[in-house]
C-alpha cells in the first residue's frame, strides 16, 4: 500500500512520463495518444482527491511533506501538500478533463505534440502548487510557461501568432524578474526554502532585512504579472481570445497560479504577510476588477469577454486577498473555484458559438494536411465532426444562459454563493475587518455588485445577439463530444451548490491555514526522513 506522504510526488511524476512517453510516438497516433492523456488526466484526479481527503480528513496532519533525495529539512527540495495546494491540484485535473476531451475533436490535429505539451503544462502546474522552495518554483514556473507558449501558438494564424508573441515576451522579462528577486532573497536570507526563509526573516538585521524586502518584492511583481493584475496584464486578453478554446479554457487557471503564488509568499514576510503590502494588491485588486468591468461592456466578441472575465477573476480574488482577513480569504477561494470552472466552460461554448468566425479557421486545412491528414482522413473527419447535432442551439443556450448566471453571481449558482460569502466576511455582524478599513470594504462590496451587474448587461446583449435575434442563421454543427465537456463543467458547478457546506468549511479551514503560517513552517520544518530500507525492514 503507497504511504500518503508518496502521493504527494505523484502529481508531477504521472504527466511527466505520459508527456514523455507520448514524444516517442508520430502524432498520427492520436487515439493512442488521447488514451494516455485521459488515462493521466484521470490519475491526477484520482490522486488529488486521495490528497485533499488525507489533508482534510479527520484524524490526519493537516500537511504532507515529501522530502526528495531524503535529505533532511531545509536542505532537502521539499513537496508540500496542504489543502491550497490539494484543492489548487484538484481543480486543475478537473478542468484539464474537458478541455482534453475538446481538443481531440479539432484542435489536437492542427500541429504537433499536443498531447505531449499539455501534460507538460499539467507538470508545472501541479509542481508549482506543491513545491517548497523558491528555485524549485521559478523551475515549476519555467515547465509551465514554455509548454503554454506552444500551446498559445497551437495552430498558427496572424492573430493567435500576434497575441501570443506578446504573451511570450511579457513572460520572459516577468521571469527574469522572478530570477533576480530569487537571488536577492538568497542572499539575504541564505535559503531557498520558504520556511527557513520565514523562520530567519524573524531575527533578520541590518542590511539583510531590506535587501530580503526587495527581493520579495520583485518576486511579488513577477506573480501580479503572471495573475494579469493591471496595468501588468494588458497581455492576457489578447493572447487568451486568440488561443484555441481548450487550451484558452485550461489557460484559466494559469492566471491562478500568480495569485496563489502571492498567498505562498506571504508567508517569507513576518507579521502575517503585513509588511508585503497588502494595501498595494488591494488597490491594484481594484483597479482590475474596473479594467475588466469596462472591457467586458466594450467587447464586441464573446472570446474578448472571456478574457476578460478571467483578469475580473483575478482583480476580484487579488482585492480580497489584499483585505488580509480568513474570512474574506476563505470567500474568495470559493469564488476562484467557481469562477475557474465557469470561465473555463465560457470558453468552450465560445468556441462553438463563434467557431465560423475563428480567425484560425482558415488556416485548418492547411495545418492538417502538414501534419498527417489526407484527403481520406478529412473525408472521416467531416462525416465525423460535421454533423449536425439534434439540439445543439438550444444545449448551447442552456449552457450560455447557466454560465452567465453565474459569472454573473445570480442565484442559486456557485457564482451567488462565492459573492456573497465574501460579502458577509466584509459587511455581516461578524465581520473582523477593523474599522479602520471601511473604506477598503464598501470600495469591494460595491464593485463586487457592480461588475456583476456589468456582466449582466454585456451577457444579455451577447445572448440576444447569438439566440434571440442572430443577423444571419444560427445552426451549429456540433458533435455529442464537444458539447460533453460543457456539460460535465456545468455538472461541476451544480455539485459545488449542493456540496456548498462541506466545501465552504474546507474553505474555511485553508484560510485559516493560510493566516496561521506556523503550521505550514512546523510541517516543513518538522519533516521526518524515511528510515533506510535495511532498517525498515529487517
Amino acid at each position: 500500500m503507497v504511504e500518503p506522504a508518496h502521493l504527494v510526488v505523484a502529481p508531477i511524476l504521472v504527466p511527466l512520463v505520459t508527456g514523455a512517453l507520448m514524444l516517442f510516438f508520430e502524432d498520427r497516433e492520436r487515439r493512442l495518444k488521447t488514451a494516455l492523456s485521459l488515462v493521466s488526466i484521470l490519475a491526477l484526479i484520482s490522486t488529488a482527491t486521495a490528497l485533499l481527503n488525507t489533508v482534510h480528513g479527520g484524524g490526519h496532519a493537516a500537511s504532507l511533506v515529501y522530502l526528495v533525495g531524503n535529505w533532511p529539512a531545509p536542505i532537502a527540495i521539499s513537496l508540500v501538500a496542504d489543502r491550497l495546494a490539494a484543492v489548487m491540484l484538484l481543480l486543475t485535473a478537473l478542468l484539464a478533463l474537458p478541455a482534453m476531451i475538446s481538443a481531440t475533436q479539432r484542435w489536437e490535429k492542427v500541429g504537433p505534440h499536443f498531447h505531449s505539451l499539455f501534460q507538460f503544462l499539467l507538470v508545472g502546474l501541479n509542481g508549482a502548487f506543491l513545491t517548497g522552495d523558491l528555485f524549485n518554483l521559478f523551475v515549476f514556473f519555467e515547465v509551465m510557461l514554455a509548454a503554454s507558449y506552444g500551446l498559445a501558438l497551437h495552430g498558427g494564424g496572424a492573430l493567435r501568432v500576434r497575441g501570443g508573441l506578446n504573451y511570450i515576451v511579457v513572460n520572459l522579462v516577468a521571469s527574469l524578474i522572478f530570477l533576480i528577486g530569487i537571488a536577492m532573497v538568497f542572499s539575504a536570507a541564505g535559503s531557498l526554502n520558504m520556511a527557513e526563509i520565514a523562520l530567519r526573516a524573524e531575527s533578520m538585521q541590518g542590511f539583510a532585512l531590506p535587501a530580503l524586502h526587495v527581493g520579495l518584492a520583485m518576486l511579488g511583481l513577477a506573480f501580479l504579472i503572471k495573475a494579469g493584475m493591471w496595468p501588468l496584464g494588458l497581455w492576457l486578453v489578447p493572447a487568451y481570445s486568440a488561443a484555441a478554446g481548450p487550451v484558452a479554457a485550461v489557460f484559466a487557471i494559469l492566471s491562478k497560479v500568480g495569485v496563489y503564488a502571492l498567498l505562498r509568499l506571504a508567508l517569507l514576510v513576518p507579521n502575517k504577510g503585513i509588511a508585503f503590502g497588502s494595501l498595494v494588491i488591494f488597490i491594484g485588486g481594484v483597479a482590475t476588477l474596473v479594467f475588466a468591468s469596462i472591457g467586458i461592456l466594450a467587447s464586441q466578441s464573446l472570446k474578448r469577454a472571456a478574457g476578460y472575465f478571467v483578469l475580473m477573476s483575478s482583480g476580484t480574488l487579488l482585492a480580497a486577498f489584499g483585505m488580509s482577513q480568513s474570512a474574506v480569504t476563505a470567500g474568495a477561494l470559493f469564488y476562484m473555484l467557481s469562477s475557474t470552472l465557469a470561465v473555463g466552460a465560457f470558453f468552450l461554448v465560445v468556441e462553438l458559438i463563434e467557431r465560423e468566425q475563428d480567425a484560425a479557421s482558415s488556416v485548418l486545412a492547411v495545418t492538417m494536411e502538414a501534419y498527417g491528414e489526407g484527403e481520406e482522413d478529412m473525408e472521416e473527419e467531416e462525416a465525423e465532426v460535421g454533423r449536425t447535432m439534434p439540439g445543439a442551439v438550444a444545449i448551447l443556450g442552456i449552457g450560455f444562459c447557466l454560465l452567465a448566471m453565474v459569472l454573473i453571481g445570480l442565484p442559486p449558482l456557485p457564482g451567488f454563493l462565492a459573492k456573497f460569502a465574501i460579502l458577509t466576511a466584509l459587511l455581516g455582524p461578524e465581520a473582523s475587518v477593523p474599522a479602520a478599513s471601511n473604506f477598503m470594504r464598501g470600495t469591494l462590496a460595491v464593485l463586487l455588485i457592480a461588475s456583476g451587474v456589468v456582466s449582466l448587461v454585456a451577457l444579455s446583449r451577447a445572448g440576444i445577439r447569438v439566440f434571440w435575434a442572430p443577423v444571419e442563421p444560427f445552426l451549429p454543427r456540433i458533435t455529442v463530444t464537444e458539447t460533453a465537456p460543457i456539460l460535465y463543467l456545468l455538472g461541476l458547478l451544480i455539485a459545488l451548490v449542493l456540496a456548498a457546506g462541506p466545501a465552504m468549511n474546507l474553505f474555511l479551514a485553508t484560510a485559516d491555514d493560510l493566516h496561521h503560517q506556523v503550521r505550514y513552517l512546523d510541517a516543513v520544518l518538522g519533516a521526518e526522513r524515511v528510515p533506510p530500507f535495511a532498517e525498515a525492514h529487517p
